[in-house]
Formats: C-alpha cells, sequence, structure tokens
C-alpha cells in the first residue's frame, strides 16, 4: 500500500486541477454576462495566470501550515470538513494581528477558491480597503536615500513616457520600440503584461524623443535595459505617468482626492485610455490607486 499523501503535496496536487492557462478569463465572463449571471464579483472558479498562482498558493499554504500547527490538521479531507470553521478563526486572528485589509481579501479570495466555497468566512467582516489607507509610492521612503536619480536620466524618462511595471521594462528589447504601421504612432510593444496580456503602449505624446534617445545606435536583440537599480520606486513614476496623460487626455485636472466620485468629476473616455496603457483595463483601479 502506497504512502498517505501529505496535506500540502495533496494542496499542490489541487491547485494545479484549478489551473486554467490558455483559457481566458473574460471569454467566461462574457459566456456569464450572456447567460444573465452578474458579473460583479465573477469567478470561474480557475486560476488563469501563474502570478496569481503565485500569490494564491503563499496564502493557502500559510493558512494549511497554521492548520497544522494550531488544530492539527494533516489531512487535507480533514481540513476541507472545516475549513469554514477555520477560515473564520484564522481571519479573525489575521484581523487582530493588523493585516492590511488588501492582505485580508487576497487570503479570503485564495481559500474561497481553493475550497470552491464563494461563501467561505462570510461571518468575518473584514477592513475596508481605503484609498487614503495606500501607502505605496506615497511620500519619501527609505529607499530613496540610497537612489541618486542623476545616474538613471535615460531610464527614467523612458518611463514617464510609457509607464511600464519592472517586469514588462526588464523584458524588453530593443526590437520592441518602433512606430506602429498603422497610424505612424511611436509604441513599446509588451509581450507579457500583467496576467500574460500582450500590448502595445503609445508613447506619451511630446515624449517620442527621449525613448527613442535610449535605442538609437544599438542591435535589434539587445535588453532595452540591461540593468535596473532595485532601489528605483518605478510604481511612482508609473503613476505619475498616469496622472499626466489622464490631464493630456481631458484636458482638465486631476479629480478631487476625497470623498464620493461623481460622473461629473472625472473624464470616462480619457480614464479607458490610461487604464489601457498602464495594462489593467478597469478604470476603478486607475481611480484607486493612480489617477487619485
Amino acid at each position: 500500500m502506497g504512502a498517505r499523501k501529505g496535506i500540502l503535496y495533496a494542496a499542490v496536487e489541487r491547485l494545479d486541477k484549478l489551473m486554467a492557462t490558455g483559457k481566458k478569463r473574460s471569454e467566461a465572463k462574457a459566456s456569464a454576462l450572456a447567460g444573465g449571471e452578474s458579473t460583479w464579483t465573477f469567478t470561474d472558479g480557475k486560476i488563469h495566470s501563474y502570478q496569481t498562482r503565485t500569490n494564491y498558493q503563499k496564502h493557502i499554504m500559510q493558512f494549511i501550515r497554521w492548520a497544522r500547527q494550531i488544530h492539527g490538521i494533516n489531512r487535507l479531507d480533514s481540513l476541507d470538513e472545516r475549513a469554514d470553521e477555520l477560515a473564520c478563526i484564522y481571519l479573525s486572528e489575521r484581523i487582530a494581528q493588523g493585516y492590511s485589509a488588501w492582505t485580508l481579501q487576497a487570503e479570503r479570495s485564495a481559500l474561497r477558491l481553493f475550497f470552491s466555497n464563494r461563501d467561505l468566512a462570510s461571518d468575518v467582516t473584514l477592513p475596508q480597503r481605503r484609498r487614503e489607507h495606500i501607502k505605496r509610492s506615497r511620500g519619501f521612503a527609505v529607499r530613496d536615500r540610497h537612489f541618486q536619480p542623476n545616474n538613471w536620466i535615460s531610464l527614467i524618462n523612458f518611463l514617464r513616457a510609457c509607464g511600464l511595471r519592472r517586469e514588462e521594462l526588464r523584458d524588453l528589447y530593443v526590437r520592441d520600440v518602433y512606430y506602429r504601421k498603422r497610424d505612424g504612432v511611436l509604441v513599446v510593444h509588451v509581450l507579457k503584461g500583467k496576467g500574460g496580456k500582450e500590448r502595445e503602449v503609445p508613447v506619451f505624446p511630446g515624449r517620442e524623443q527621449q525613448v527613442l534617445q535610449v535605442r538609437e545606435g544599438r542591435q535589434e536583440d539587445e535588453k532595452l535595459f540591461p540593468r535596473m537599480p532595485s532601489n528605483l520606486d518605478i510604481h511612482a513614476i508609473r503613476r505619475q505617468f498616469a496622472q499626466e496623460l489622464y490631464e493630456y487626455y481631458s484636458g482638465r485636472s486631476l479629480p478631487p482626492p476625497e470623498g464620493r466620485l461623481k460622473s461629473k468629476d472625472f473624464d470616462q473616455d480619457a480614464a479607458r485610455k490610461v487604464t489601457k496603457c498602464l495594462g489593467h483595463n478597469r478604470v476603478d483601479i486607475i481611480f484607486g490607486h493612480y489617477i487619485r
């Protein structure tokens, strides 16, 4: 008789079965919408990107280790039987320990997907995610003391012209900067952005020369930026890019930083253009994390 699978091994196997790489979540969402289903909090119960898998697996393994250490759970089927009870205890402890609303939401989402229960831990009220509580790229950070911007002018100017993420910037080649044939616009080609999605980012109008200077006289198959400083706050520049691009497209100032947004407070078309450039394609994301 074979050895019994350990709980962590069994959990990884379950996560493997939940993977749906190559299948677009947007298609499943469109199908649900056509069937009259609400897509406000849509999930098809699958994991569509490796980054999501990595993040969810981290949260799930942490929960399982806690359940094994504190409650003596050594079998996945035993954990399944007590999933809701233990998830409530676990999240309540995490709230008391002061974890952020974003972390707690991500943990509950991971557990709900893993246990195939959209109502898991519904008895626990999580703190609300509020924009004013966001700390990332807001104000001075310790790492700023060790960064010399004058040494990286070309890189910073490039980021201000296209607003890429660190991973997207790292994977760029010289050949990925080109004039688009259909309209002659200078673009930066991102082969694999968030969720593995490909996109062309139009260079901020008027900043084309700053981008062209980076690729001038270089071979097509060279990495555009073979070196990047680890202490450069790329997200802060990305946020600045989003704000300036919104003002450019809308011809108006940024929406008010506080309070509930009303339709008269922002330009919907400009917001859609900005979120497409950022690779989110969700207007709520850019208002919550970039423009305000």
